[in-house]
């Protein structure tokens, strides 16, 4: 893939992430003004704080996606973006079409998934 390209999936991956990242903030701070406000039974402050802890978890998970843009911006800036974290064999480009954060070939991710890895890209 060529770097301009790759800039453009990774910046277009990285204005995604941080503009969910921003309403989920703006989500949690709602829920949290609209929690104050509520006199309501308990079983609906159980239901708002299910709610914000959703809204948490996403913000948590989605601060991970943007450390992988992160990553992929250094892999850009090393000439090693689309190179395979474990073979060292190209990432097709269809795939990091698909999944600009991807570390590894679907092979690869596929095994590294099945030894009971985390998920990355």
């Amino acid at each position: 893939m060529n770097e301009q390209r790759a800039i453009e999936l990774v910046a277009r991956e990285r204005a995604r992430i941080e503009a969910l990242l921003a309403e989920q903030s703006r989500q949690i701070r709602a829920d949290a003004s609209l929690g104050r406000q509520q006199t309501g039974e308990s079983a609906d402050s159980g239901t708002a704080l299910e709610a914000e802890a959703v809204s948490v978890a996403l913000q948590a998970d989605l601060r991970e996606q943007l450390v992988g843009v992160a990553l992929a911006e250094g892999r850009i800036a090393s000439g090693t973006y689309g190179i395979s974290v474990e073979s060292g064999e190209a990432i097709p480009d269809e795939r990091l079409e698909a999944e600009p954060l991807a570390l590894r070939t679907v092979e690869e991710q596929r095994r590294f998934e099945q030894r009971g890895a985390p998920a990355a890209h």
